[in-house]
């Protein structure tokens, strides 16, 4: 870093995403960072073959900064109003305004073990942060975010890294606890078989559900995320968007998303294959000897007596399929496998045949 950096962010630890490949490498089973095995829905193609016909010219002008048609069409496959919904590019956007929003000055508490962006936003907006450590068995406990009712409480539901899911009537009794500080939920991977906390959203004003385009609507390259709430709390975040970047979200991602989102039929086939899938490669695995950690989420967080996670996923990147591994003490035996197509998952189990035989 240069010396022009302020003192503030010289020791800010940032996030590290996932590992691509590059142009002209040699192909990969790439199964890291959790995206859809699956191509976008079949409006979403349609649609970019239009714009692509349509006049470059467009893109001289700036996109709706009110996100109507998107904000419409959220709403509308939810059953809300568009007062309730929030658009942002990507869900990290997302959760960096709610950090903002109603981190400061506040203290925000979430699991140790979790998605990995909450201590950066926190470092770098200055919040302080409680972790609450997961269980023995990686589960997160209500009782431990009914310490102190001040502090806004932030779950990824499924939670990120193990995909454990955190039933509703658990998270009602944080939320009855906090009722004058924010409870965000984010929820990323809930639409591979966990249940949303939109359905929460009439009884609770403290109440705020984030959500991504990128996994179950295949849009990652798109960088859609979105949020729900109670009109207040929704206006909060736009208050932080107009004073930070009222085009967030180009005109192309906005389109594509509302055509992503309104495809009800390809949306719910691409979810039951990924939740058929995981569940092929955690029999799978499990018949390998394996830990499979009973995920929700469109990946499974897995790991063997007879080698670390680190010697997992370099041996696996040495067969072209990449897997994720954190260096973190609870984890490091662990590596995460995204879910991909059945020939994906068919592949690495023979890749993960493979390795045993080797090491047994």
């Amino acid at each position: 870093m240069s010396k022009f950096l302020s003192n503030a962010f010289a020791g800010l630890v940032p996030y590290t995403p996932g590992e691509q490949p590059q142009p002209g490498q040699r192909p990969v089973i790439k199964l890291n960072t959790n995206e859809n095995p699956y191509p976008p829905a079949p409006a979403v193609r349609q649609l970019l073959q239009q714009l692509d016909e349509q006049p470059a010219g467009q893109l001289r002008l700036y996109s709706d900064p009110e996100v109507t048609d998107l904000r419409q069409a959220v709403a509308e496959f939810y059953d809300l109003q568009p007062e309730q919904v929030f658009v942002g590019n990507g869900s990290d956007e997302v959760l960096a305004f709610a950090f903002l929003a109603y981190g400061k000055g506040r203290r925000m508490a979430f699991p140790d073990i979790t998605y990995a962006f909450y201590n950066v936003f926190a470092a770098l907006f200055d919040v302080e942060a409680r972790l609450a450590p997961l269980d023995e068995d990686f589960n997160i406990q209500p009782v431990d975010y009914l310490e102190d009712a001040e502090e806004t409480v932030v779950l990824a539901n499924p939670n990120a890294i193990t995909g454990k899911n955190l039933p509703l009537v658990a998270l009602e009794q944080i939320l009855q606890f906090h009722t004058d500080s924010m409870v965000i939920v984010d929820e990323a991977y809930v639409d591979f078989g966990g249940e949303s906390a939109v359905a929460l959203l009439p009884k609770y004003e403290n109440l705020l559900v984030v959500q991504t385009l990128s996994k179950s609507r295949s849009l990652a390259g798109a960088r859609v995320g979105i949020a729900l709430g109670q009109p207040a709390v929704i206006a909060d975040l736009n208050t932080i968007k107009f004073s930070f970047n009222p085009y967030n979200v180009n005109r192309v991602s906005q389109a594509l998303a509302a055509a992503a989102v309104r495809d009800k039929a390809y949306f719910a086939k691409c979810c039951q294959n990924i939740m058929a899938n995981r569940q092929l490669v955690t029999e799978g695995l499990e018949a390998q000897g394996f830990q499979v950690l009973p995920s929700l989420a469109n990946f499974v967080l897995a790991r063997h007596q007879l080698l670390d996670g680190q010697q997992l996923y370099q041996k696996l990147k040495q067969r072209d399929i990449l897997v994720r591994w954190f260096d973190e003490p609870r984890i490091r035996d662990f590596v995460r496998i995204s879910i991909g197509t059945r020939e994906d998952m068919q592949q690495l189990l023979a890749a993960v045949a493979e390795i045993l035989q080797e090491v047994r």
